[in-house]
């Protein structure tokens, strides 16, 4: 007749000895204890971590002991699935032997797959995103490639445009010239264009003076009158060229 008592105290022992760091007791009746498993260091020192809790049944091991993730760090919940999906395949493949070093084993192992897993997961994340910028440098240089249809749609948009453009302009040019003077009508308006020549060359300082001693002097000319010669004939324009 087995022994179940004597065989789980004895795995208790081997498991304290093996896993002194992580192995923690939770209680004695019935057997329950928790395991930390690590995985190895990633590529960035990154690791994913789980907590196993595992509780004897009475005929353990001839029955699967209980088993669950206590807790865990950087798994995500597909991660959690897998792992209790795993612990269920082993313990059943090793009913009639103790088997949580087995059990333990086995997590240790998908722990190591996970961050290789995550790794292979940047570098392709790491390459999509580069191939997209390489693209979207291209796209920059390159452009968008010319067909008769997009050359079409580009120049219809282009000629609304320009009409637009013009149509808006010409309606500028034509307030503008309602709104423009005329010369006389600039004049009647600005009182200050009377004087505006006169006050020019004031500021300029080109005031100019005029002697009038000059034409007082001209009474003293004897200015030849043709009226006197009285050989003067007006019908005549050679009767002066006599003399």
């Amino acid at each position: 007749m087995t022994d179940y008592g004597e065989e789980q105290r004895n795995e208790l022992e081997a498991l304290e000895s093996i896993y002194p760091d992580s192995f923690t007791v939770l209680s004695e009746n019935p057997p329950s204890f928790t395991i930390t498993v690590t995985s190895e260091a990633g590529e960035n020192d990154e690791t994913v971590q789980t907590t196993l809790k595992f509780t004897y049944s009475e005929k353990y091991p001839d029955e699967a002991p209980l088993y669950e993730i206590f807790s865990q760090l950087n798994l995500e919940d597909n991660d959690v699935s897998d792992i209790l999906k795993l612990l269920a395949l082993q313990a059943e493949e090793n009913l009639g032997m103790v088997m949580i070093f087995t059990l333990v084993t086995a997590v240790q192992e998908k722990l190591n797959e996970i961050v290789d897993q995550i790794k292979t997961r940047r570098e392709e994340e790491k390459k999509q995103k580069e191939k997209e910028a390489e693209e979207a440098e291209k796209q920059l240089f390159h452009g968008t490639p010319v067909t008769i249809e997009n050359f079409l749609s580009w120049k219809a948009k282009f000629d609304a445009e320009l009409l637009e453009i013009k149509k808006k302009r010409m309606k500028e040019e034509e307030q503008a010239g309602k709104n423009k003077l005329s010369g006389r009508q600039l004049f009647e308006t600005d009182h200050n264009l009377d004087t505006s020549d006169i006050q020019f060359l004031e500021d300029a300082g080109n005031n100019v003076e005029v002697d009038e001693s000059l034409f007082q002097e001209m009474d003293d000319l004897e200015l030849e009158d043709d009226e006197d010669d009285p050989d003067y004939n007006p019908a005549d324009p050679e009767s002066d060229l006599t003399d």
